[in-house]
Order: C-alpha cells, then sequence, then structure tokens
C-alpha cells in the first residue's frame, strides 16, 4: 500500500521550527495496528492520519474527514498542531477548495477555517480546577526540584497538570529551566496525570514582542519528553490565563528550543480558537 505523507512544522511561519508532524493522507482504511506501526517510524510527537469518511469523497472537494493522531508509543484523543498541520496541507498543498474543514476525532468535531494570516483552530476548552499541593508534590519536584511555584491547577477532562511557576522568573528563565521528566512515569503511575504544563505571566508592554503567557509542555507518559509546540495544552492554557488575566484575546509564545507563538480567542460558545501558521518542510510516498 502507497499513499502520500508530508511533514509540516505547526505554529511557525519558518521550517525547522514550531512543532513537526507527519501528515498521512488515506484514501482506503488501513488496518488498525499500521497507524501506531507508522507513527512510531515516523518518530515524531505526532502522526495524523486523515481518513475520507465515504467513499465518493476526495481530497481537493470534500470538507469533512476523519483524522487520528498518534505519538510513537500510543493514539491520543486530541492533538491541535497535527490538526494545523492535517489543515495546512489539505488547504495549501492539495489546494482543498473550501474556507472551513470540518475534522471527526476522538475529541468530536473539530473544524480548521482558513484566514489570510493563518490558520484558526475550532477547539473545545477545558477548565483547570485548583490542586493540592502535597497530592503532586513529588511530581513536580521530581521535574523541577526547588523551582518556584505560585499556582497549580489540574484538568480532569485532559488529565493535565498545570504549574504556574513565580512571577519573578521571565521568558529566559523559563526556557533554559532543565527540566527531568525521565522519571515522571513511575513517580506519576496512577493515570491521573498524562501532561505537564509549566507556565509564567507574560513580560510587560515594551518588550520586542509582547506576549500574554509563556509555557512548555511535557508529556513522557505518552512517549514525548517535551512537545515543541501544543494546541491541546493551549486549551487549559487559554482558560486559566483568560480568568487571571481577565482577558479573551490573548496572544502566547511556547517557548521550547523550536519556540512557536499561537493567537487565541475565547468564543462565546464556551470553545476557543487558536490561530497558527504552518511550514511545509517534506513531502513524499510512504510504503506500507
Amino acid at each position: 500500500m502507497k499513499f502520500p505523507i508530508f511533514i509540516a512544522d505547526a505554529f511557525t511561519a519558518k521550517a525547522f521550527r514550531g512543532n513537526p508532524a507527519a501528515v498521512c493522507l488515506l484514501e482506503n482504511k488501513l488496518d488498525e495496528d499500521m497507524h501506531q506501526k507508522i507513527a512510531k517510524e515516523m518518530n515524531l510527537s505526532e502522526t495524523a492520519f486523515i481518513q475520507k469518511l465515504h467513499p465518493t469523497d476526495n481530497f481537493t472537494q470534500s470538507s469533512c474527514f476523519g483524522l487520528r493522531w498518534f505519538t510513537p508509543v500510543s493514539e491520543v484523543p486530541l492533538c491541535g498542531h497535527a490538526t494545523l498541520a492535517s489543515a495546512a496541507v489539505l488547504f495549501h498543498k492539495i489546494k482543498n477548495m473550501n474556507s472551513t474543514l470540518t475534522f471527526v476525532t476522538l475529541s468530536g468535531e473539530l473544524e480548521a477555517r482558513r484566514e489570510e494570516d493563518g490558520i484558526v483552530l475550532d477547539l473545545p476548552l477545558y477548565p483547570a480546577y485548583p490542586q493540592d499541593f502535597h497530592e503532586v508534590e513529588e511530581l513536580i519536584k521530581t521535574a523541577i526540584g526547588d523551582t518556584l511555584v505560585q499556582d497549580i491547577r489540574y484538568s480532569p477532562d485532559t488529565r493535565k497538570l498545570l504549574v504556574r511557576l513565580s512571577d519573578t522568573y521571565n521568558r529566559s528563565f523559563l526556557e533554559s529551566l532543565k527540566v527531568n521528566t525521565q522519571n515522571l512515569p513511575q513517580v506519576e503511575n496512577t493515570g491521573k496525570v498524562k501532561g505537564l504544563i509549566l507556565t509564567i505571566k507574560g513580560e510587560p508592554d515594551g518588550q520586542t514582542q509582547a506576549f500574554d503567557f509563556y509555557s512548555r509542555y511535557f508529556t513522557p507518559w505518552f512517549g514525548v519528553a517535551e512537545d515543541p509546540v501544543t494546541g491541546s495544552a493551549h486549551t487549559v492554557l487559554s482558560s486559566y490565563w483568560s480568568q487571571q488575566l481577565g482577558k479573551k484575546t490573548m496572544h502566547a509564545f511556547q517557548c521550547s528550543s523550536r519556540g512557536g507563538e499561537l493567537k487565541i480567542s475565547l468564543r462565546p460558545d464556551g470553545r476557543v480558537d487558536i490561530k497558527g501558521r504552518a511550514a511545509l518542510v517534506l513531502e513524499g510516498t510512504l510504503t506500507a
């Protein structure tokens, strides 16, 4: 079996920044275990599989597709950057004629809307609730040692732990912070936490480019030590920082080594629009 495969760097306009995702276009259904084998072979944080929903669909004219995401070790329920990469491949490479695409996923129907300055993803917005420090103390100490913590929240919908570091820290501190992820799956093995978000408040206006907040994201439970730019983490971060800052529109930067920026707008219907760009860096044919 042969089918087209692409790699696109999401949440960036420049190649080799942002978060790379592989995107596979499936004319026919794959054997179930083949998804995981391909994702392991690609060895990126996520590989996306776009599937036709009906035999008469085609990637140029149809507007609704199935979409699944796999890390090298397992399927995940939501991946923002691989959704952005998938939409970018369909819009910019396949030249899909529609202005809005709908993806049927494990997280329900997600829309990707084409705009002049990027692609807007319509994603769920997940609340995060206060979390007792002592219940997660070992996890946090293992990850960041004695780094000062200002707030801790937990998102039960996504099983992500949000740790806000002290407001005394700045972007350069978060960027250079050494985070120990190797032992986290052993320290937290109950299944409660599957992702760790570290975040700080943005720097004051007057900087070269002002951002409302910064973050880094770690998910060794899914085989990804650090994810470069993470749409799903921002479904939690958007909820938290909107409450903290009293803002519905925000500009965020995920300061991994590759870096990426996201424009965020909370919607009246309780969801969130996350806008980003993507750079296509590879296209080819996969033989399976």
